[in-house]
Parts: C-alpha cells; sequence; structure tokens
C-alpha cells in the first residue's frame, strides 16, 4: 500500500505554517527540513499502523480527506478487533473489498449518498457497497425493492437482471454502510465495535467539504446520521427502509430517484443514469 499522502492536505500545510512562525520544541527551533522529517516519521509510523492491523486498500482521496481518522484510538481498536474477528470467523465483505466505495467513488466525485445499515452476511454477497451484490449473486430482497420502485419512478427503467450496482458508484453515488464488516450469518454482529464513529465522521466530512449533495436515507438507523448533515448545504430525501417488512410503509411510490436527478439539475450537475448498471 503507498502511504505517500496519508494525512490531510489541510494538516500538512498547517505545519508548514507553523514552521514559518518559528516554532520551538524543547528551547530548540525546527528548520523545514526537520518538520519534513517528522511528518515522514509520522507517516512511516501510521502505514506501520495500516499493515499491523491488516488495513484495506483506500482510495487516495479519501485518504485526504478523512485520513486523520486512521490514526486515532477508536479505529486501532477497531481494526484490531475485525483483525481478531478474521482469525475465527468468516467475516464479510474481504478485506479488500471493505473499502471498495472510496475506490469506485472519488471523494470530490460524490453527488449521491445513500446510506446502507451493515454488509450482507451470506457467502458470495457483500462486496463492500451498500445494498450491491456481485453480478453471480442474485439480488436480495431488499435490493428487488429498490429495483420495483425504480420500475415505477423511472421512465424505461429495466432490470439489470443482476444486483451490481457499481454502475452508479462510478456516477457518484456514494454507497456506504454505517458498519462496514459483519460475521458470517450473523447481521449486526459489528455493531457498536467503532464503524458507526467512523461513518459518522465519513458523513460530517461530506457534509462540510463538498455542496448540493443528495442524501438518501431509508428507514430510522440511515435517518439517525441525518444529524452530522448541513441541511443548508445538502438535500435529505427520507423514507422507509426497502426491506420486505417496511417497503410498503413509504418506500413504494417515493420517488427519490427522480427526485434525486430534479435536484442534481437544478444545482447543475449531471443526472444520474439509473440504468447503467
Amino acid at each position: 500500500m503507498q502511504c505517500s499522502d496519508n494525512f490531510p492536505a489541510a494538516y500538512t500545510k498547517r505545519v508548514l505554517l507553523m514552521s514559518q512562525e518559528k516554532i520551538y520544541s524543547s528551547g530548540v527551533q525546527l528548520t523545514v527540513e526537520q518538520l519534513k522529517q517528522i511528518e515522514q516519521k509520522r507517516q512511516e509510523a501510521l502505514k506501520r499502523r495500516f499493515d499491523r492491523n491488516e488495513l484495506m486498500p483506500i482510495g487516495e482521496s479519501w485518504r485526504k480527506h478523512i485520513g486523520s481518522e486512521f490514526t486515532k484510538p477508536y479505529f486501532t481498536k477497531l481494526m484490531s478487533f475485525v483483525a481478531e474477528e478474521r482469525k475465527h470467523f468468516t467475516v464479510y465483505p474481504s478485506k479488500e473489498e471493505v473499502f471498495l466505495w472510496t475506490n469506485m467513488c472519488a471523494f470530490e466525485a460524490v453527488k449521491v449518498v445513500i446510506l446502507g445499515q451493515d454488509p450482507y452476511p451470506r457467502k458470495g454477497q457483500a462486496h463492500g457497497l451498500c445494498f450491491s451484490v456481485p453480478r453471480l449473486s442474485p439480488p436480495p430482497p431488499s435490493l428487488e425493492n429498490i429495483f420495483t420502485e425504480l420500475a415505477i419512478d423511472i421512465k424505461d427503467f429495466q432490470h439489470p437482471n443482476h444486483g451490481n450496482l457499481t454502475g452508479w458508484a462510478k456516477q457518484g453515488v456514494l454507497l456506504l454502510n454505517s458498519v462496514l464488516t459483519v460475521r458470517s450469518r450473523e447481521p449486526t454482529s459489528h455493531q457498536g465495535y467503532g464503524w458507526e464513529d467512523f461513518t459518522d465522521a465519513v458523513i460530517q466530512t461530506l457534509s462540510r467539504n463538498l455542496k448540493g449533495l443528495v442524501f438518501l436515507l431509508w428507514g430510522s438507523y440511515a435517518q439517525r446520521k441525518g444529524k452530522f448533515i448541513d441541511r443548508s448545504k445538502h438535500h435529505v430525501l427520507e423514507t422507509s427502509h426497502p426491506s420486505p417488512f417496511s417497503a410498503h410503509m413509504g418506500f413504494f411510490g417515493c420517488k427519490h430517484f427522480s427526485k434525486t436527478n430534479i435536484l442534481l439539475q437544478a444545482s447543475g450537475m449531471i443526472p444520474i443514469d439509473w440504468n447503467a448498471l
């Protein structure tokens, strides 16, 4: 893994500004070169922490914005927990796919955020994007309900005959679960170990640094994330979860997909081609 830019640009800029103000450490003035060496050692230490905790590949654009989260005690503890779980149980998705969402959709390219709860807990389903499954895996019931609503809402929408949503991700749809790992056949088994803190930070960072995003919050679990969204800068659409247990309580007929495109166009953004799967 490359670790050439593990800390946010704002951090590096702040360090350099500090050097111009003649920072002293134990009475000794630090030169710009010394500060660069300190920064290099910090990055090397972070890389060792990444390697030790088997951190999964992170998209470079995301690391620039949320890299500081990886140095926090809660995240180190979380990575240790996940690594230990993988030693004794089957954990989904694979460690290479946990942060797939950061590689499918660059930070600056995000236009729409769909929030899920935690990964599918069955073999061959979870692959790092909420609600999405690999092409060879049949779409689960919640995803089938999403396709049903799309057929109602979007003219000429055609069921793709698979459940892989990477085509949306590549257009700027961030498919983010609140919890990024799960033990096989045990839904919610990794809740409460720190993933929620991490994804809270992701939502806050998106809200703070971008404008005009459309957040789709389906169900009460996703809607709790709404408190981290600046609604004066972004759009929030809420309804029930597409699960078979609740889709009839508002999800069917919500028209979130067409409403999303209307909001994007009003902001001067290219709408999502929901058929492009």
